[in-house]
């Protein structure tokens, strides 16, 4: 049957994107659904809205035409620096320290503002023709049927396709109108964003500092400055965020610490509560989801969009190389490939995240200790932690081609 498209793609934030590039410069066609203007997120100002990269992730943005232009906003994540602690009083003697020179690969990963990454994403869509993008629109209904899928837009106008890929985020309307249901907890913790200026230059090196109420992230950013991720309990989050600049400077410094020298704001504050949330399947009739649609994590590891862009990669390779076998790609049979790839992997490393922030999110002195005492075997034993900075360069386990800068 005729169809408009190969793929249609029910969100256009940063996976959704990544995905028709993927599927596009591989010969499918793709339409991209995106509720947002085209261009209020590329052309905004700083915020201080970044994303930690995975190494791996980088390779797929290579992949997919994108990281050229980005790279000179990009800044390297040269050293990752892990501590247990309280407010004031400075961290705990045992930590975690990964050097990017114990691995041949460079730089384990690249922080990246939100504005540069999609107005990239943006111009390689608008220059590539197999993309349709339909801006200032939602997917309001889909009906799958034996060899397509119907999708009905807000604006009134129905699509066909092959495959309708969820990429609409951790309240998934993709998921909820194909039955999936979703598993998960809140964890009682706010994150604050927001991004600092600093007198010292941060030398690549991203802080995590475990606090009772729960981590602070100091992720550097190009020039003397860093991106704070702060997750926090909700009573706390509340009332720093009502405080004005310089109240909530004087209570964010005990946390911060003073080795970058003296902090100022760099930008507006954010908020976002914090829960995990997994669908209890990734796929449905012609329907397969992306990202937080499949997977909403806790950001104490920064692995939320690298996660998705992992996604991303498995689900491209399974459908183009059921495409080029002259499959359907839209059968159960063929979206159950990306399921087997992805969802072990997606959940264990949610768990385990979930597992390391209700384990340093607390002052029991007993938990204390035993944590205390893990870091510093991991950090004693060379051959552990390499493995470990490994994987948080996304380098371990089976690897779609895209993870591996290779084209599909």
């Amino acid at each position: 049957m005729d169809t408009d498209s190969d793929v249609i793609i029910a969100g256009g934030g940063l996976n959704g994107p990544a995905l028709a590039l993927a599927l596009a410069r591989a010969g499918l066609s793709v339409t991209v659904v995106d509720a947002q203007p085209p261009r209020l997120r590329a052309e905004a100002e700083f915020d201080g809205r970044a994303y930690a990269l995975a190494l791996a992730s980088k390779r797929l943005l290579s992949a997919i035409g994108v990281w050229d232009h980005v790279a000179g906003s990009t800044q390297p994540i040269l050293r990752i620096i892990a501590s247990d602690g309280r407010p004031g009083e400075g961290p705990a003697p045992f930590f975690l320290d990964f050097d990017a020179a114990e691995i041949e690969e460079g730089p384990m990963g690249y922080m990246l503002e939100d504005r540069f990454l999609y107005a990239a994403f943006l111009d390689a869509m608008e220059a590539e023709t197999g993309i349709t993008l339909v801006p200032r629109t939602t997917v309001t209904g889909q009906e799958p049927g034996p060899a397509t899928i119907s999708v009905t837009l807000s604006d009134g106008r129905s699509l066909s396709g092959r495959v309708l890929a969820g990429c609409d985020g951790r309240q998934s309307g993709t998921a909820q109108r194909a039955g999936i249901s979703r598993s998960g907890w809140g964890y009682g913790q706010i994150a604050v964003v927001c991004a600092v200026d600093h007198e010292r230059p941060h030398e690549g090196t991203a802080q995590q500092f475990f606090m009772p109420t729960g981590p602070l992230a100091i992720l550097p950013l190009p020039g003397n400055r860093s991106s704070i991720v702060w997750s926090t309990t909700e009573e706390e989050a509340k009332a720093v965020m009502a405080l004005d600049d310089a109240s909530f400077l004087d209570v964010l410094r005990p946390r911060f610490g003073d080795y970058l020298g003296e902090i100022s704001l760099a930008g507006p504050r954010f908020t976002y509560p914090l829960n995990l949330t997994l669908a209890n399947s990734y796929v449905a009739p012609r329907v397969a989801l992306v990202g937080d649609a499949a997977h909403g994590v806790h950001p104490i590891a920064g692995q939320g969009l690298n996660l998705g862009l992992r996604d991303v990669a498995a689900l491209a390779q399974v459908l183009v190389e059921a495409a080029r076998r002259g499959e359907d790609i839209g059968t159960i049979d063929v979206l159950e490939r990306y399921q087997s790839w992805r969802r072990f992997d997606s959940t264990i490393l949610a768990l385990g995240m979930d597992g390391v922030n209700r384990l340093f999110s607390n002052d029991n002195p007993l938990l204390r200790g035993v944590r205390d005492l893990g870091m510093g075997i991991v950090n004693a034993i060379p051959s552990l932690r390499r493995g470990f900075m490994r994987q948080a360069a996304g380098l371990k386990g089976d690897l779609p081609r895209l993870l591996e800068g290779r084209q599909i």
